[in-house]
């Protein structure tokens, strides 16, 4: 295993939208100092929520002198020392670590050989499958070989165990020594069934992140995910590109959960030929799974690989800050944002990233200042926590929630902000998985008397919820809210809301995300002083103890924190 400064100059692909982004990062420690004139500014910031002061702040974090904000690259130093030097100006409490700001995030970069083939072996004899063709496979233990030979295959449905839906895929089996093949997605969403677990709409098991996890939980050998386009809510490309090239992860030994050796993809064709040659029907096996009653299917088949892998480490920073509270200071609301974006491209294009994330950390900033500024002094504290290689796949808050600078059972809710929208006021106000936590509770009579109304995203199957900072929190049972403006414009209406939506979806992850004068900042503003409302009701109600709704997957979790509090 090397350990080196990786590249700055960050080029791999960005196609990710469904799956995170790759990008490497450095060490930090090795990385070049900066003057810290970036943190340097002529602009008078006001104590209120101002349109001003966040159009300076995203002016200044998406400029070309920020280079795309890469974790480690010189923009990436600059980005966090802007960050500390905005925390320290509004008063807020280093607390980070050793008494300072930030918390070093240890990572590893991992990449697969493209020569790796995986070899199936089964009553039509053996068959080799090609990397990025009809597979795809990685390894998340920092090992540089992998190596598992006559391996049983076993289809296990959807990969699913669910003791709250009283629903379990591995009944009955014990997988060591195997290795377990499975769908993407709920059940119930092959078949169109909306009263099996949620419909269209993707719940926590309907991830692929959750389908490897809970296989390494079970101790299996590997697992393979069958793709196929409308359950991933991306085609095959989205899969080869983002597993291609470096992979990023925190190491082993700061992660503790379980790992599988390897984990990967192979392609609806593939299955549907391994399927077959077990004298099975992929299509009448995605309607078993999609029953309670489905039993896991020995395929009549094994397989082998031999996965290299070169292995680099690195690290980056997460920047914390905190405001004391006067009655509970050891009780805690969390505001946060990803501040990595994904740097400069190697033609030399920078990847600016106004919109996806400078909008969210100048939000939290401004909230920053807000409850700095208001007497009285919030009862408890109130932590902004800006997070890095949230484009590599939410490590930053991974880390952060596996090494908190407060402890979970003590954080009452989070708020996270990203991507933020710039479209101008709005009717709605889209909560990323709408009907999760009690939090929603608290927003929805602060949206009300902004005369809004709460909707859910416009595309629920494609599992948004779980797919940005906040979800590391929820994972390990603190609710979080991840809301933002809508789509109905109080001008234009939701064909205006459309229109726009279409001109970011054109910008997300390219170039053209940059800052722009002719943002209408008016319903950013209204989102930024509604979701300060939230954690004033959460920091000042200190009988306040948010929970998740009946039946979502991370409540026990938080039963058992609460538990541990009375």
């Amino acid at each position: 295993m090397q350990r080196l400064l990786l590249p700055a100059a960050l080029a791999s692909a960005l196609a990710l939208a469904a799956c995170g982004g790759d990008r490497p990062a450095a060490d930090t420690d090795s990385a070049p100092a900066t003057s810290g004139a970036a943190t340097a500014s002529d602009h008078q910031f006001s104590p209120e929520i101002s349109e001003a002061d966040f159009r300076e702040m995203v002016r200044t974090l998406a400029s070309d002198e920020f280079e795309g904000r890469a974790p480690g690259s010189p923009g990436g130093e600059k980005t966090v020392e802007y960050i500390s030097a905005q925390f320290e100006r509004i008063g807020l409490q280093p607390a980070g670590e050793n008494g300072g700001w930030y918390q070093t995030v240890p990572m590893v970069q991992t990449t697969a050989s493209d020569s790796t083939v995986l070899r199936l072996s089964g009553p039509n004899g053996e068959r080799e499958l090609a990397f990025g063709t009809d597979m795809m496979l990685g390894t998340r233990t920092g090992q540089e070989k992998v190596s598992v030979q006559d391996s049983e295959l076993v289809f296990v449905g959807y990969g699913v165990d669910a003791p709250e839906r009283d629903w379990n895929d591995y009944e009955g089996l014990d997988v060591k020594g195997k290795t377990v093949v499975m769908l993407v997605n709920d059940p119930g969403f092959h078949v169109d069934d909306e009263e099996l677990f949620d419909g269209h709409r993707m719940t926590y098991y309907g991830r692929w992140t959750y389908k490897f996890e809970e296989a390494a939980r079970k101790g299996a050998d590997a697992a393979i995910i069958i793709h196929d386009t409308p359950g991933a809510s991306y085609g095959w490309d989205v899969v080869r590109t983002s597993w291609s090239g470096a992979q990023f992860d925190l190491r082993a030994e700061d992660d503790p959960a379980p790992r599988l050796p390897a984990q990967g993809w192979i392609t609806n064709d593939v299955a549907r030929e391994l399927f077959a040659d077990a004298g099975l029907d992929l299509d009448e096996q995605i309607r078993a799974a999609s029953s309670a009653d489905f039993k896991p299917v020995p395929l009549n088949a094994t397989v082998s690989f031999d996965l290299e892998s070169e292995v680099v480490e690195g690290s980056s920073r997460n920047v914390i800050g905190v405001l004391p509270g006067t009655g509970r200071p050891e009780e805690v609301v969390v505001y946060m944002g990803h501040w990595d974006h994904l740097g400069i491209h190697e033609d030399g294009e920078i990847y600016n990233g106004a919109i996806d994330n400078a909008t969210g950390i100048a939000g939290i900033i401004e909230i920053a200042e807000r409850f700095a500024t208001t007497e009285p002094a919030p009862e408890r504290s109130v932590a902004f926590l800006a997070v890095t290689l949230e484009e590599s796949g939410l490590l930053g808050s991974q880390y952060y929630v596996a090494h908190p600078a407060f402890p979970l059972e003590n954080t009452v809710g989070v708020v996270n902000l990203d991507a933020m929208s710039v479209a101008g006021p709005s009717r709605d106000f889209v909560v990323t998985g709408l009907g999760n936590s009690e939090l929603e509770d608290i927003l929805k009579p602060i949206a009300e008397a902004q005369g809004r109304t709460l909707v859910e995203e416009g595309n629920p199957a494609g599992g948004f919820y779980f797919r940005s900072d906040h979800f590391n929190f929820a994972k390990a049972g603190v609710p979080a809210l991840y809301a933002k403006g809508g789509n109905d414009l109080v001008e234009g209406g939701t064909e205006a809301g459309r229109l726009a939506s279409e001109d970011y979806a054109t910008r997300y992850h390219q170039p053209s995300d940059v800052y722009r004068e002719e943002w209408n900042l008016d319903g950013l503003i209204h989102d930024l002083e509604a979701l300060y409302e939230v954690g004033r009701v959460l920091a000042d109600d200190v009988d306040q103890w948010p929970n998740w709704y009946e039946g979502n997957p991370f409540k026990a979790a938080r039963d058992e924190m609460l538990q541990a509090r009375e």
